[in-house]
């Protein structure tokens, strides 16, 4: 009997066709993330007349007073914002998973809400609420005689921001501990080690990496927001600085390219430097959260002080969802705890009048996740399934977008494609195009991991079987491979579509016209004036509608993939 044997060489043909599909792939991420990227960097090298290498511009930068106290501004408000978004996230993630503790599940769902919202989004409302003359300070101030700075200056950034990006903390440490072997925590305490010793000693050293992996995302996330700071009227920052030295001063002015540079740096850096605090130790255990204990009751008091300190942080996490809200039904929200009276006026404003946003959001988007989801599938098998030399360049490049803030592609698409026009005479960057290019780079790495986990979940015997029966490479993807990678490649989608949604740092450089302009601009320029703030409230409620509906969809379509990988097994 002649058993079948695997493919272990891959025909010509299937090796040229896929040659060719990763050298399309590897040009278009050159084009639209490595030239502009690069762009950036050349101009902040050179010198602006002769068009020489130097170094003058970073002298310059460390020169001038405004951009050093912007850029330790920046890692100041980073580094307490990760502090603080700590503060948040360790209590939720050891409770939820360390206690019996009620209503766990819906703890950790509701920590999860503010990644639905955009922290601009959440800026105003926060105001409102939290503000010098907000809600909590009128109320202190009526019945306790004193008011406290919440949103005053950069501590108003540090405030939101925690409060939007804590999840990151709290979703990759759960996982974490989790994953660790319980019968560890076991031991401890009949050593003699319990509570808080036992986390600090036991358990959150075991759970560091997922730990690591949150405040560096949460870090580099807070370094290079744009918005946020200038709708708090926080200027003094790097992010906004590079914005405003653009748009104000014009794309030939070499100090904006300079700070988009120290922001890459920072980025670059910040990554290398999680990866070196875990770098030699060996954080494994013998089982994946099994073995040891379980869950521990809470007694008594211990109930008390657990509910009363998640209830202040849930309290705080949903703040600028009932503040926004509130907002886009107000008359006049003033110097007054609550608004004064309520209509639908705004709605039917921007139903009306700010339609145009939510049609071209869900254009942009829609295209930009197509587009994801097409190369992540492509790279994902040309890394998983091909021998191509050098095809792991193709995921590095594709992941490198998470290492460039949305503010430096911005500016490095002004630069790199304005000057290029149209046998008409239009400028490429000009262009609704080059928009929904930008996005789609700017989420490619979130399609693309998608894409690698549900192609990881397929054997490679089902491809091998179907080719050794006459299929062609071609049509064994489409009818074998495709089909099975749907629900991973269905969740990229969404997942692309519902944060290329509210995309905000690139679109904020590309948009030429109110009439190309999506979602995330209508909000920032409405949210800008008193007189707009309401109908952008709420656009932000309807924002924020779209990307929970999507963040629901992507979960269904990863629950439905997962059954049916279970029924076929």
């Amino acid at each position: 009997m002649t058993l079948p044997i695997a493919l272990t060489t891959v025909p010509a043909h299937r090796s040229t066709g896929a040659a060719l599909l990763a050298l399309a792939i590897g040009l278009f991420i050159v084009a639209f993330l490595v030239v502009p990227v690069a762009t950036v960097i050349y101009v902040a090298f050179t010198e602006k007349g002769s068009g020489g290498f130097t170094l003058v511009n970073f002298l310059d930068f460390a020169r001038t007073d405004l951009f050093v106290r912007s850029f330790w501004n920046s890692i100041y408000v980073s580094a307490m914002t990760v502090l603080w978004s700590s503060a948040f996230a360790l209590p939720l993630a050891y409770l939820t998973t360390r206690f019996e503790f009620r209503g766990a599940g819906l703890v950790q769902t509701l920590g999860f809400l503010p990644l639905i919202m955009p922290p601009f989004v959440g800026a105003v409302a926060m105001q409102l609420l939290f503000g010098r003359n907000g809600t909590v300070n009128l109320l202190l101030d009526e019945y306790f005689d004193f008011k406290i700075g919440f949103m005053e200056g950069l501590n108003g950034v540090i405030f939101l921001q925690a409060i939007h990006y804590f999840p990151f903390i709290l979703i990759n440490l759960s996982a974490a501990l989790r994953n660790i072997d319980r019968s560890m925590e076991e031991a401890a305490q009949n050593l003699g080690s319990h509570g808080l010793r036992l986390f600090r000693r036991i358990a959150f050293p075991l759970a560091l990496p997922g730990y690591v992996a949150g405040a560096s995302l949460v870090f580099v996330k807070v370094f290079d927001d744009v918005a946020s700071p200038l709708l708090l009227n926080v200027k003094e920052m790097l992010a906004p600085q590079a914005y405003l030295r653009i748009t104000s001063i014009g794309i030939d002015d070499p100090m904006g390219y300079v700070i988009s540079v120290v922001l890459i740096a920072i980025a670059v850096v910040t990554m290398w430097g999680s990866a070196q605090v875990l770098k030699g130790k060996d954080y494994a255990t013998t089982q994946r959260g099994g073995g040891g204990l379980a869950r521990r009751p809470l007694t008594g008091r211990q109930s008390i002080l657990a509910y009363a300190l998640v209830l202040l942080i849930l309290a705080l996490v949903l703040a600028p969802h009932v503040g926004l809200l509130l907002l886009s039904f107000a008359t006049v929200w003033s110097f007054s705890p609550l608004p004064d009276g309520y209509t639908l006026a705004h709605y039917a404003r921007v139903l009306g009048d700010s339609s145009v946003y939510i049609t071209n959001t869900l254009l942009y988007s829609g295209l930009a996740a197509a587009i994801d989801v097409a190369l992540g599938g492509a790279i994902a098998y040309l890394v998983l399934r091909t021998h191509l030399p050098g095809r792991s360049m193709l995921d590095w490049g594709a992941g490198a977008a998470l290492a460039v803030p949305g503010v430096v592609l911005g500016i490095g698409y002004l630069r790199a494609f304005y000057g290029v026009e149209l046998p008409d005479g239009t400028p490429l960057a000009a262009l609704w195009i080059m928009i929904v290019l930008a996005i789609a780079i700017r989420r490619l790495p979130y399609a693309l991991r998608a894409a690698y986990a549900a192609l990881q979940q397929i054997s490679v015997s089902l491809e091998e079987a179907a080719e050794n029966l006459g299929a062609t490479p071609f049509r064994t993807v489409r009818r074998i491979v495709i089909p099975l990678m749907t629900g991973g490649l269905l969740a990229g989608f969404v997942t692309s579509f519902a944060t290329a949604a509210v995309e905000l740092s690139a679109v904020l450089m590309l948009v030429q016209s109110n009439s190309d302009a999506p979602l995330s601009y209508g909000l920032y320029v409405l949210m800008q004036t008193p007189a707009g703030r309401g109908a952008g409230a709420a656009l932000g409620v309807i924002a924020v509608i779209i990307v929970a509906v999507c963040m629901g969809l992507s979960q269904l379509a990863a629950d439905r993939s997962q059954r049916a990988k279970g029924l076929d097994l």
